[in-house]
Parts: C-alpha cells; sequence; structure tokens
C-alpha cells in the first residue's frame, strides 16, 4: 500500500515552521506554513509546493482564499487588501487575468475581463459619485467603442483612445440637447452638429456598427470563468492603489450671436486617474448644454480646433423642409456608372479588395529575393511584367482563396521595387500594410473620374483604379519620372509603389495604382483642398460639403504665411516638378493640401488669463495684462538628429528644411504636450492661415459665423492627378469651353499655360509673400 504521508511539526533555522502532512521529507496534502515575518499559508500542498485550495494571510493583514498552483495565484480566489480593495475573479501566475470584479478602498468598482493584472476586453468601471463607464479597455485604459454616464445625466457613446474621447461619438446631455461630431484626444475637433433640448433628434442607428456589442448588457459571470496561477510573493502584501479624483476642468463656451466667451463650470467634466491600471479618463467639454435654446427647429453646425469653437453655423430643420430634401431626393438624376464601378458593386467589392491582396502578395514575394540592381530599359513598358492566374482551388504557385478565378498582371516590378526602396519601404512592411488581415477599407471618390479608392488598413497607401489611357500615361513617362524622383528627393508629385491589372472571366480588365497617402499623420486633417488654379466650377455645393469633403479652388477662404525660407523651398521644388509635367505634357494636376488647425493664440491666452485669476486671490498691479502676452505663431526649434520621434511619416526621404527666422538652420516643429515632427517638404510645415476678403460676398451665409481671422496651422501637401495628357480629346474639349468661358479661367488649357497660371496661383494666392 502507498505510503500517503505523516502528520509532522517541523521548524527551520531561518524561524519558519510547518504543522501538517510529510511525504518523506516535504509537506504533502495539507498543512500549514508560517513564515518567520508572520505570514501564514494554510492548504493543499503537492511536491512541496502550495498546490489546490488555500488561505494565505500577509503580516500586514492582506489575505488571498482561493485556488493554487506549483506556487503561484492561479484558478479563481480572492484577494483582500490592508487598505480594504477586494478583488475576486480568476487569476494566471500571480496577476488578475481573466473575469474578475474589483472593489477599491474608495468604493470604485471595475467588473469585466482582465490580463496580466490590468482591464482588458470589455468591461464596466462605476465611480464612486455614480459616473459609469460600459465597454472596451485596453492595457487597462479605455480603448475602443465605449459609452459613459455621468450621474448628472449626460453620455457620451463613441471611440475613446488611452482614456480619452478619440474618434466619433454622439453626446447627449441630460436635458436633451445631442453633439454628433469627432473628438482628439479628449477635445471635440472638426466639424459636428448640434441639436438643442426640444429638438428632434436624427437616427443614431448608423452610427453604431452592427458588431459592436450591447454594452448595457454586460453580464460579469466569474463563477463560470476558470481562473489563472500565481506565484506566491510577498509584494501582494503590499496595499492596492486607489483611484483618485481631480477638479473640474474649466470649459468655454461660445455664444456667437454675441461673441463672446464665458467660462463654465461643470461637475460632470472630471479627470479620473486609476493608479492602479494607468487609467487615465478626462472629459473636456464646452458647455454645449447651455446653448440649448430649446427651439425645435434650429440646428447648429459646428466646427472646433482642440476644443474651441472656431465656426458656428445656424441651419433650420422644419418638416417642411425635411419634405422638401425627401422630394429631392428622389428627383436626383441617375448618374451611369463606370465600367469599375458596374463590375465590382456590393459582394464584388469584396472580391476585387482581397484579389488585390493575393496578387501584390504573390509580386512582392516573387520580386524581392530577386538581387538588387540597378533598373534597364529592358525593365520598362508594357512587356516587363509578372503574369499569373489565379484559380480558386490553388495551383502549385498560387494559394486556394475565397475569392472568383483572375488573371494578375504586375507591370515594371524591378522599377517599382527599386521606387519603393527609394522611399524606404520595407518589403515586409507594405505587404502587412495592405494584405493583412485587417484588410482594406473603402474611399469614395473626390473627383469626377468615378474611380475605385482604397486605404491600407495604416493609412499609409491608397489604391486607385485607372483606366486603360491613364495606364499608358504612366508607362510611357515612368522612365523619366523614375529619373525626377532620383533627383529630387523631396518632390512632391505623387508617389507609385506599384502598377497592377486584373482580368476577370470574359475579359473585363480593372487597371490600379498602389501611392503614398499625403495624409498619413498622427494629426487630424481639418480641410482638404484640391487646387488647379483655375475657377471655372471651381466650387463645392454647401449641400455636398461634410468633415471629410475636398474642397476647390473658389472654396479657399485663407492665404497661407510661412517663413521665409520654407516657403522658397516649396516653391522651388512645385515649379521643378511643374516643367517636368510639362515636358510630359501632363495638364489637370492639382496640390492636394491638407489644413491642420491649431486652437487661435488669442483664445489660448484668455483661457490661461482667466484660469490664472481663479486660482489666485489677488494680482499686482500690471500683471494682468502681461498674462495675455503669449508667443504668437507656432514654435520652431533647431533639428536634434539624435531625437528619434521626429520622423515626419512614411516615404518621406531627404533632408529636414531649414528655417530664415532659425539663422538658417533645420528645424523641428514643436507642438507642446503632443510631438515634435521634422519638417519637410510637404510635411509638417507650420504657417498662419489668414481669411482673405471675400470678392464676392454675396456668397457668405448670413448664419455662419467664422470666430478668428487669423489661425497656426500645420500643412501638409501632395502634386496629384499627374495621369492626364493634352491629348486630341483634350484639345477638342479646350476649344468647346473657350467659346463658353474666359479660356484662362477653365481647366483645360495647354500645358505651358496650366503651369505657368498654376505656379502663379501658388504664388499670389495662397503662399503669398509675408507683407
Amino acid at each position: 500500500m502507498e505510503d500517503s504521508g505523516r502528520f509532522d511539526e517541523k521548524s527551520f533555522s531561518n524561524g519558519d515552521v510547518y504543522i501538517g502532512m510529510i511525504k518523506g521529507i516535504v509537506p504533502h496534502d495539507k498543512g500549514k506554513y508560517t513564515w518567520s515575518d508572520g505570514t501564514v499559508y494554510e492548504g493543499d500542498w503537492e511536491g512541496e509546493k502550495m498546490t489546490g485550495k488555500g488561505l494565505i494571510v500577509w503580516s500586514s493583514g492582506a489575505q488571498y482564499e482561493g485556488e493554487i498552483s506549483g506556487g503561484y495565484l492561479h484558478g479563481y480566489g480572492t484577494l483582500t487588501t490592508s487598505a480594504g480593495c477586494i478583488y475576486r475573479g480568476g487569476w494566471r501566475m500571480n496577476a488578475q487575468h481573466g473575469i474578475g470584479r474589483k472593489q477599491y478602498s474608495n468604493s470604485d468598482v471595475f467588473e469585466g475581463l482582465w490580463k496580466e493584472g490590468v482591464p482588458e476586453g470589455s468591461g464596466r468601471y462605476t465611480w464612486n459619485n455614480g459616473n459609469m463607464y460600459v465597454g472596451n479597455w485596453k492595457n487597462g485604459k479605455i480603448y475602443g467603442r465605449g459609452v459613459m454616464k455621468w450621474v448628472n445625466g449626460d453620455t457620451f457613446d463613441g471611440l475613446w483612445l488611452n482614456g480619452l474621447m478619440h474618434g466619433t461619438g454622439v453626446y447627449r446631455f441630460g436635458d436633451g440637447g445631442l453633439y454628433i461630431g469627432t473628438w482628439n484626444k479628449g477635445l471635440k475637433d472638426g466639424k459636428g452638429v448640434f441639436y438643442p433640448a426640444g429638438s428632434k433628434h436624427p437616427s443614431l442607428k448608423k452610427l453604431h456598427s452592427p458588431r459592436d456589442s450591447d454594452h448595457n448588457g454586460f453580464l460579469l459571470n466569474v463563477e463560470k470563468q476558470e481562473a489563472p496561477k500565481a506565484r506566491v510573493k510577498r509584494s501582494l502584501s503590499e496595499n492596492m492603489p486607489v483611484i483618485s479624483r481631480f477638479k473640474s476642468f474649466r470649459q468655454i463656451s461660445h455664444r456667437t450671436s454675441s461673441l463672446k466667451i464665458n467660462l463654465i463650470r461643470s461637475d460632470s467634466a472630471q479627470d479620473c486617474v486609476c493608479h492602479d491600471s494607468s487609467l487615465t479618463l478626462s472629459n473636456a467639454l464646452d458647455g454645449d448644454q447651455s446653448e440649448a435654446s430649446g427651439e425645435s427647429t434650429l440646428v447648429y453646425e459646428r466646427e472646433y480646433v482642440q476644443g474651441v469653437l472656431i465656426m458656428e453655423r445656424i441651419c433650420e430643420c422644419s418638416e417642411s423642409s425635411r419634405e422638401k430634401k425627401q422630394q429631392n431626393k428622389f428627383s436626383v438624376k441617375q448618374v451611369k456608372k463606370s465600367s469599375c464601378l458596374d463590375i465590382f458593386e456590393g459582394r464584388r467589392s469584396y472580391y476585387l479588395k482581397l484579389n488585390l491582396q493575393l496578387g501584390i502578395r504573390y509580386t512582392v514575394g516573387k520580386i524581392t529575393p530577386v538581387p538588387a540592381r540597378e533598373v534597364r530599359s529592358s525593365d520598362f513598358g508594357d512587356r516587363a511584367r509578372i503574369r499569373m492566374y489565379f484559380p480558386r482551388a490553388g495551383s502549385k504557385l498560387t494559394p486556394p482563396h475565397s475569392s472568383i478565378n483572375f488573371y494578375w498582371k504586375d507591370y515594371c516590378p524591378m522599377v517599382f521595387r527599386n521606387l519603393r526602396e527609394m522611399f524606404k519601404l520595407d518589403a515586409a512592411e507594405y505587404m502587412m500594410s495592405i494584405c493583412g488581415d485587417s484588410g482594406l477599407r473603402d474611399l469614395s471618390s473626390p473627383g469626377k473620374s468615378g474611380s475605385i479608392f482604397y486605404l491600407s488598413k495604416d493609412d499609409r497607401f491608397v489604391i486607385k483604379t485607372v483606366n486603360k489611357s491613364e495606364l499608358k500615361v504612366l508607362l510611357s513617362m515612368l522612365p523619366k519620372y523614375y529619373r525626377h524622383v532620383g533627383d529630387h528627393e523631396n518632390t512632391l508629385i505623387t508617389k507609385f509603389f506599384g502598377l497592377h491589372r486584373i482580368t476577370l472571366r470574359g475579359g473585363k480588365k480593372v487597371r490600379f495604382v498602389v501611392m503614398g497617402n499625403v495624409f498619413c499623420t498622427e494629426l487630424q486633417i481639418h480641410r482638404r483642398y484640391d487646387l488647379k488654379g483655375s475657377k471655372q466650377g471651381r466650387y463645392t455645393n454647401n449641400d455636398k460639403i461634410n468633415c471629410n469633403t475636398t474642397l476647390k479652388d473658389l472654396d479657399l477662404k485663407y492665404e497661407f504665411h510661412m517663413d521665409k525660407k520654407l516657403r522658397e523651398s516649396l516653391l522651388k521644388q512645385i515649379s521643378l516638378d511643374c516643367k517636368f509635367l510639362e515636358s510630359q505634357h501632363i495638364i489637370d494636376y492639382s496640390l492636394l493640401l491638407g489644413l491642420h488647425f491649431r486652437a487661435p493664440e488669442n483664445m489660448k491666452a484668455f483661457v490661461e488669463h482667466h484660469e490664472s485669476v481663479q486660482r489666485q486671490e489677488s494680482l499686482p498691479s500690471g500683471d494682468e495684462g502681461q498674462l495675455l502676452i503669449l508667443p504668437k505663431g507656432l514654435l520652431l526649434v533647431s533639428h536634434e538628429p539624435s531625437i528619434v520621434n521626429t520622423a515626419p511619416g512614411p516615404h518621406i526621404r531627404g533632408n529636414t528644411l531649414r528655417a530664415y527666422s532659425m539663422g538658417d538652420n533645420e528645424v523641428d516643429l514643436l507642438l507642446p504636450g503632443i510631438a515634435r515632427l521634422r519638417v519637410q517638404l510637404g510635411v509638417n510645415m507650420p504657417a498662419q492661415a489668414t481669411r482673405r476678403l471675400q470678392e464676392d460676398k454675396d456668397k457668405v451665409e448670413a448664419k455662419e459665423v467664422e470666430l478668428f481671422e487669423v489661425y497656426d496651422v500645420v500643412l501638409y501637401m501632395g502634386v496629384i492627378d499627374i495621369l492626364q495628357n493634352y491629348n486630341l480629346r483634350k484639345k477638342i474639349e479646350h476649344a468647346y469651353k473657350s467659346l463658353q468661358f474666359d479660356p484662362m479661367t477653365i481647366s483645360v488649357v495647354e500645358p505651358k499655360i496650366y503651369d505657368e497660371r498654376f505656379i502663379k496661383f501658388l504664388e499670389e494666392k495662397v503662399f503669398p509673400k509675408t507683407p
């Protein structure tokens, strides 16, 4: 019969004592172990290690009761700290893991999913003051989709990033008002719509993805969750952290009728910091609830920059106007779809994206192992290609897939491989960006071409369908384009990374090009402009404008003043690029310009001044005015190559720009509390946007109010749409339109005239010399 052990008491030289079952010379089955510092474990043992169920009581008063494995807290158990925190749920290797509920010493409660000691996944956090958040977490912080409900009745349902509202969302005020818009790191940033209390709200179903879970229906069931392992260490006896609360933010409310600025204190806007999970939650409102007029016929279209209201437009939204819009909706003429849209609509759009990924993965994988070499004349042209058939069942060279059968053609693979290397793109990163599991995102076409646009998951690449003539233009100009890009590191011309074709059953063909995204930046792009330097038809109807609309020449309300040296470098490179395009007989190209607004300096000065006055009981005479003095413009600092986080973005090369105001030294752009960015051509270029006098005052709506005349902006730009040459069809179009309009105002003109007009427009209207 096997020896089951014996009961014994054993003392050790270090003062520890064990009382219980012993098998051989080691603890076994059940026993009690007391350390010299007073810590006690009583429970199951196996092979001299604590394994099974037991109770640990530390000398500090903290205790754990639950499952243990191999000396680790592992499984399901309850930890009570000396400070009064109680965690009940799953454990793995000494860390909270799985489903669990934690009550902090200040009565705050989190219940939900944990991973390696911090909340991650779905969960509910309830503060002791009644505020509650239900939604997603990541690495201990509010992250993803979630709903925050304040005790005063306010709720926010939208996207979060590191504990801050970030992305699209809906803020519903306790009095019934509603704001739908976008947030950037806790502050309203971009365009949105405010519905006052009493007004009829739109349907919010489209704002919520069907895949989003019902956060209000989140159920916590710790009894059924298997908990993880944890090792017994005396460090667990340390007091668990608590949640501390800070004072409410001061908030800014802007009443555009009087253009006065009022400071409002909201008890619902708080900074809450959870030290245990590194949670930072801030809610920076701006007093919209004070503006609820109760008029059901008024809707406010607003625009914010870092929490500052810069523009408001009052719209009437009555039943009659809604009925009129509904009638107009059904009276719009149907536009004939292009061949691309006709081929790939509905389910077939998924097939197109899958085909793109399969083909690009195959091409890059095939060309990458080829030893690097200089391109030859034979690497250019229609005959320099890779062709492959992708049957659905797979073949010796291609994998099986869930799309439809297709033929793949990759043009000039060696040339585009060298271009990718020229722009410092790693082949693996390129494939993962476009061919990763997250797939490609659809974009609406900003032009009249009817092209299909896709955006890679990390925003680095734009994929656009092109027609046969555009493909021929690119292949024809590719040798000189390759040379131009090699000679000019700072070129603003579109960066091409691949040219491909998909052929389906029946001979239907779709051609597309992979390009760099001009607006790949962590900063939000508040305005987008497509500037050609022409006037005829270059405006956007108000009813078609939204936060993602690309505006045109006549929509541009600003001129941009920048450092003398930065302006010279920019215009010089644009001139070189335009001369190249002129040599290739290219027209219809444009400058794609993106603006990131910074909060106006006068507004920041007012806020800083007012808060300083609130903090101090009294100020010496004369100091009050000095508080309003802040440095104007964005801050430029000398470039430091040792600082690695100043990279401007993907596919950018060349030297950092020099600024006249900094003694002709290379400079970085410093955005306090946000980033330090290298200033390069077309990327991170600081400027001041000044409102121009309206040439036609009748175009300015009386109900639209812009609160500031000068803004600090960061500019992003590139020369795009370079695949249209001045062929016979364009010559006929020019002759026809010249009979109707002033030949200098239409877009279609000879390449030389187009070049000169484009440069003149940029020099005089967009980037004029600073007085």
